[in-house]
């Protein structure tokens, strides 16, 4: 019999739960950057390979999201996090063994497969038990908590990889994580959360798949573009930032610790972001956040090694930041009862931009170097700037109605 706790403690274990998911897909999603120089020397792979390899993994995350939100529907988020995020952990152990470039992409594949789960349907949990005035904020924590696992995991496979290897590294996230969701299973079933509503009533409801609830779809489209440059940009920086640091000098084992300062910042700039849109609202944020970000990419590719560690934490800050406000924002535009769909809709289209951007950077690096395509991303980031402006006239039309 599962045992049936208080509305306030049933929305604390939605939240814990939802955030120990988000820690480990995050962590290992980001944990990937410290694997890639390592697979890039192993392998002998090329710039263009190893924004391939990247490509696979978030680029398959992305693509299931959206029937993963539909599924949530009819079957609950309970059983598809656990699954996902099984599978996900299973083909980060098999990453260990992998012998070839031919390996890492079908693991990516399978491990990306699962982890598109993550972000839709604990986003969706979370915006269920939180749908008051408290949603922002807790989904703010839960976005809040993916970046523990960022800073964690890359600063965990820095300090192993010099003694325990690339392979053991692998073996190791994916341990963590079958440990983990056996944990989060029993204590979603015993306390009956994230089930499904259809199962739960014993009755079947309409799914009609054009139905996505968006109230507002001008300003949703806008969201959604400026989350797609904004997820680019941070997934071609995290990914091509780490062959940077190298060519100014820092040893590939150390690349892990440059990453972290990254993400340290990034949670940081998480929960200022989310003070600040609550304070002075949600454009004037994106601007100052994403102004930061595009000026600070090109700055990174001209500053010494000397300045670098300094410099990250602040860049981290703006780069992370802004995805919290925009993440918050997607509710406000969306009916309640299609909420999971709608997340697995938005995170989907941002997740595509995981997807093609590190191929395509890899081509440009390979044709221009790094220093110089890392400075077209940071004009590329600027482009969210007018966007923003243009979202808040759209949703000042909306109160207006």
């Amino acid at each position: 019999m599962p045992i049936i706790p208080s509305t306030n403690y049933r929305k604390k274990l939605v939240l814990i739960s939802g955030g120990a998911f988000h820690i480990f897909h995050d962590g290992i999603a980001d944990g990937l950057a410290v694997l890639l120089p390592f697979w890039h020397i192993t392998f002998g792979l090329s710039l263009t390979q190893v924004g391939f390899l990247a490509s696979c993994y978030y680029g398959v995350t992305g693509i299931f999201q959206i029937p993963a939100g539909f599924l949530s529907e009819r079957f609950g988020e309970r059983v598809l996090l656990v699954w996902g995020t099984l599978i996900t952990a299973i083909a980060f152990m098999c990453l260990g063994v992998a012998a070839g470039i031919f390996s890492l992409v079908l693991f990516l594949l399978i491990g990306g497969m699962g982890a598109s789960v993550q972000h839709p349907l604990a986003s969706s949990m979370i915006s269920k038990a939180y749908d008051g005035n408290g949603r922002r904020m807790a989904l703010g924590t839960y976005n809040f908590s993916g970046d523990i696992g960022k800073f964690l995991f890359p600063i965990m496979a820095a300090m192993t990889l010099p003694t325990i290897g690339w392979r053991s590294v692998c073996t190791g996230f994916g341990f963590f994580g079958f440990i983990l969701t056996v944990t989060l299973y029993f204590i979603l079933r015993n306390m009956d959360l994230g089930r499904s509503v259809v199962f739960k009533n014993n009755k079947k409801i309409s799914f009609n798949k054009t139905d996505w609830g968006i109230v507002n779809k001008g300003a949703f489209s806008t969201l959604s573009i400026i989350g797609f440059i904004d997820t680019a940009a941070r997934t071609a920086l995290v990914t091509f930032g780490p062959f940077l640091f190298i060519q100014k000098g820092i040893d590939v084992e150390s690349v892990g610790f440059a990453l972290s300062l990254l993400f340290i910042g990034g949670a940081v700039g998480k929960f200022i972001c989310g003070v600040l849109a609550e304070r002075i609202g949600i454009i004037t944020t994106v601007v100052i956040t994403e102004s930061i970000t595009g000026c600070g990419i090109i700055l990174l590719s001209i500053l010494p090694l000397s300045y670098l560690y300094f410099f990250l934490p602040l860049l981290g800050a703006a780069l992370n930041g802004t995805s919290s406000v925009l993440y918050g924002t997607v509710a406000d535009f969306v009916d309640p009862s299609r909420i999971g769909r709608t997340f697995g809709l938005f995170y989907t289209f941002v997740e595509v931009a995981g997807a093609v951007t590190p191929p395509i950077m890899g081509v440009v690096s390979d044709m221009l170097g790094v220093e110089d395509s890392i400075r077209l991303l940071g004009l590329i980031a600027l482009t969210t700037v007018p966007m923003a402006v243009f979202l808040s006239k759209q949703m000042t039309g909306l109160n207006r109605e």
